[in-house]
């Protein structure tokens, strides 16, 4: 069965269908890794966008029950070059196309992903709907023009109650704004006892639970849509260690004062070399956002940069000045990914040692 692919600008391109049989509209973006679809398509941050994988074949290790990041993906649809309808490993439970009928996502494939790539690299992210053929091309394209894109994401997945991962180590608070799993195993492999809260949780309600740390997660959209986890941050931040990632990176930059912007096409993918300035380290990482905090804008704060990427020179960790306090813009989890920033966990964790020691409390 044929299925369309309509970009904002006009462009149509014509493929064939699998995956669920339905019509969506979402933000078109893209990823360039080459393994990990099940991880990517499962990842929060992509709530509300049509996933465009660059890897010519999808699909074909199939769908396991180990590669969750989440249990529920919201992504609106997947788009590939070839799909295998046929998978070969031996964790394989099911076939893409299957994993995507039963989660009622669309995908298509057969359609030329590098030309779609570089129409996202030149003109940016933009609108896009997957539609089966059969109404008119132009009342399509109005449709998909006058469709306003919603910016509640964050709120569509973060969990609406708290709930615990227990460990028998250093207590965390996890603020979920659509957090990866792979976050949760990192924490729970330093034996942490973990608190996994709302997005809209209070300064007051975390000063109450009293943790030894504060983790601030990922998650999908814009940073300036949160506006009330600034407050949280500000309120937590010179009483608790705090590590950021990816979205909660944003946030934490923002709470001291920070800007961010849209990038015209984001990083996604497992490739992204990122320098520690400190240090000199380089470290391959996995990343998966489209928004970036402004490098003029920490000049004004009390943040200091910690990490840059290596292609493009935009901010991907910072520190603060004065306080156990620190975030980056990749994913040092990792799922899917290179591990070479998983040590970042462990400076978090000496990171809440040193604060203890310094009140006391051990």
């Amino acid at each position: 069965m044929k299925r369309l692919l309509i970009l904002e600008d006009g462009t149509i391109f014509e493929g064939t269908a699998f995956g669920a049989d339905i019509d969506v509209t979402g933000e078109v973006v893209f990823s360039t890794g080459m393994t990990g679809y099940q991880e990517s398509i499962t990842d929060q941050s992509y709530n509300g966008q049509i996933l465009t994988f660059t890897y010519p074949l999808v699909g074909n290790y199939g769908i396991n029950r180990d590669d969750y990041e989440s249990i529920i993906p919201t992504c609106k649809g997947v788009i590939v070059r070839e799909h295998a309808r046929l998978a070969s490993n031996w964790r394989n439970q099911m076939s893409l196309d299957e994993f995507l009928q039963r989660k009622n996502i669309p995908g298509i494939s057969g359609i030329d992903t590098r030309a779609l790539t570089k129409i996202i690299r030149h003109h940016g992210t933009m609108k896009a709907t997957l539609v089966n053929p059969g109404d008119e091309i132009k009342h399509i394209q109005d449709q998909l023009r006058a469709t306003v894109l919603p910016t509640n994401q964050v709120a569509q997945v973060s969990t609406k109650t708290a709930y615990p991962s227990p460990g028998t180590g250093r207590s965390i608070v996890v603020v979920d704004f659509g957090l990866k799993h792979s976050i949760l195993r990192e924490l729970s492999k330093r034996e942490c006892n973990l608190t996994i809260v709302p997005h809209t949780i209070t300064a007051e309600e975390i000063i109450d639970m009293n943790p030894d740390g504060v983790m601030l997660t990922n998650g999908p959209g814009d940073p300036t849509d949160v506006p009330q986890a600034l407050d949280m941050i500000r309120g937590i931040q010179d009483k608790f260690p705090i590590f950021g990632i990816c979205l909660g990176h944003q946030l934490f930059a923002m709470a001291n004062g920070a800007t961010t912007s849209k990038m015209t096409f984001g990083h996604r993918g497992f490739n992204h070399a990122v320098r520690e300035i400190a240090t000199g380290r380089v470290d391959f990482t996995s990343q998966n956002h489209g928004y970036a905090v402004d490098s003029a804008s920490i000049d004004k704060t009390d943040l200091m940069v910690t990490h840059i990427e290596i292609n493009d020179k935009s901010v991907e960790g910072v520190r603060h000045k004065y306080l156990p306090a620190f975030s980056v813009q990749f994913h040092p989890d990792a799922a899917p990914g290179p591990h070479d920033a998983d040590y970042l966990f462990d400076e978090f964790m000496e990171m809440i040692d040193a604060s203890k020691n310094e009140k006391g409390d051990f």
